[in-house]
């Protein structure tokens, strides 16, 4: 088991910046591909940004947004600029085991443990 916790959530005017965290517990976590997804209000859960040893972001928040990671503490990144209204969601971070030398998991079903989200909310 994996477990994932969030934080850096809040409130922000377009335009600025936040830094999201996500820490995990219970497992060799470098082994792990680490993921940020967002849900916006009645909207479905969509992919942001990923990371093994390279990076791929959804288009909406290419150039703005930043995934790392910091193996030695088991935790990602995400580091969140030029912020818009459109950005407004949960933030979820989400694992899976292993990586992929072909392919960047973009889609929640390919993640098996998920964060319980952080609220990002970006007034215009």
């Amino acid at each position: 088991q994996v477990q994932l916790v969030e934080s850096g959530g809040g409130l922000v005017q377009a335009g600025g910046s936040l830094r999201l965290s996500c820490t995990g517990a219970g497992r060799t976590f470098s082994r792990f591909t680490m993921a940020w997804f967002r849900q916006a209000p009645g909207k479905e859960r969509e992919f942001v940004a990923t990371i093994t040893w390279s990076t791929y972001y959804a288009d909406s928040v290419k150039g703005r947004f930043t995934i790392s990671r910091d193996n030695a503490k088991n935790t990602v990144y995400l580091q969140m600029n030029s912020l818009k209204p459109e950005d407004t969601a949960v933030y979820y971070c989400a694992a899976r085991a292993g990586y992929s030398v072909t392919t960047y998991y973009t889609d929640r079903g390919d993640y098996d443990y998920w964060g319980q989200g952080t609220q990002v909310t970006v007034s215009s």
